[in-house]
């Protein structure tokens, strides 16, 4: 009777065993998406503190923006990021592959009746494919991927604030674009002879607003995507229209008035337009506050579009 009460008592402990070896390697099995969000839940203990919530005392929460939670994120996200290869080659290749491309197009003659040179053109147009394919389809791609994963849901359960999470998320890609739109401009001023801008402040107003508008665009763009599948498509009407109108491919200068007139109204003109004026040195200041007012409401809406109609959840 002794003897079978050990036995049962030693299965007992051996299914135990078993079953928290199976816990431990369920556990190792892990996928991308949840490591992002374990990711983002050691960053909420790291940031919880005085005030910020959970205890048991009374009164309102505050809630603000902890970078902590941000950078942590954002470390996770790149991680992540640097196991794609298809990801890496259309952030890292591509925008200095089109900018060569539209060099080699580059019609001389034309360029001197708009009264520019090759580098005045080449350069914003750099900078413009960088913010494009860097961070615009970058951002896309992020988030519908993750929300495909059901890491966006999972992380909005926690403290991280929506603003948090979607900044996160976007940080790698917005580094990578910074990144770009030095070398671009560096290798441009370098092969073209150019020297030093003499406006760079609109080069740097013009690069942060159009990294601020980018990314709430993109942000947009992924609310109306259905799958990462559909990714590879939704980012195309915006990245022809820039190219083709926003002065990224055919400066302004070229077009008849009344068609430059419209696509001064573009999302990425305002980008170019000051980018090319801070090296030019010939854009005026009543010009340059029209562009910054026109990156600045596509921001606006941007914004507006992505608290109205952002899906955290896959859609279905």
């Amino acid at each position: 009777m002794s003897t079978t009460g050990e036995s049962t008592e030693d299965r007992t402990r051996g299914g135990r065993a078993a079953g928290g070896r199976a816990k431990g390697r369920a556990a190792e099995d892990r996928t991308a998406g949840g490591r992002m969000a374990g990711a983002g839940g050691r960053a909420v203990g790291a940031g919880a503190g005085p005030g910020s919530g959970g205890g048991g005392g009374g009164g309102p929460r505050v809630r603000v923006l902890n970078t902590g939670r941000m950078l942590a994120l954002a470390r996770a996200e790149l991680t992540l990021l640097g196991r794609s290869k298809a990801s890496l080659f259309t952030m890292l290749v591509l925008p200095i592959t089109m900018t060569f491309v539209i060099s080699s197009a580059t019609d001389q003659d034309t360029l001197d009746k708009a009264g520019l040179t090759a580098g005045a053109v080449l350069l914003p147009g750099g900078i413009a494919f960088g913010l494009l394919f860097a961070l615009y389809n970058g951002v896309v791609g992020v988030l519908v991927v993750r929300r495909e994963q059901l890491v966006l849901k999972r992380l909005r359960t926690g403290e991280a604030r929506d603003t948090e999470i979607l900044a996160g998320a976007a940080l790698p890609s917005v580094v990578i674009a910074l990144v770009q739109c030095a070398v671009l401009s560096a290798g441009c001023a370098v092969v073209f002879d150019m020297g030093l801008p003499p406006a760079p402040q609109l080069m740097v107003v013009g690069v942060a607003l159009g990294v601020v508008m980018l990314t709430a665009l993109g942000a947009a763009t992924a609310g109306i995507t259905k799958s990462a599948e559909a990714a590879q498509l939704t980012v195309i009407p915006l990245m022809l229209v820039s190219m083709a109108g926003s002065g990224v491919l055919v400066p302004l200068e070229i077009f008849p008035d009344r068609l430059a007139s419209v696509c001064e109204l573009l999302p990425l003109t305002p980008v170019v337009e000051l980018v090319r004026g801070a090296w030019t040195g010939s854009l005026s200041a009543y010009d340059a506050l029209g562009h910054v007012l026109t990156a600045v409401a596509w921001t606006v809406l941007s914004v507006f579009a992505v608290r109205r109609w952002f899906r955290w959840e896959p859609r279905r």
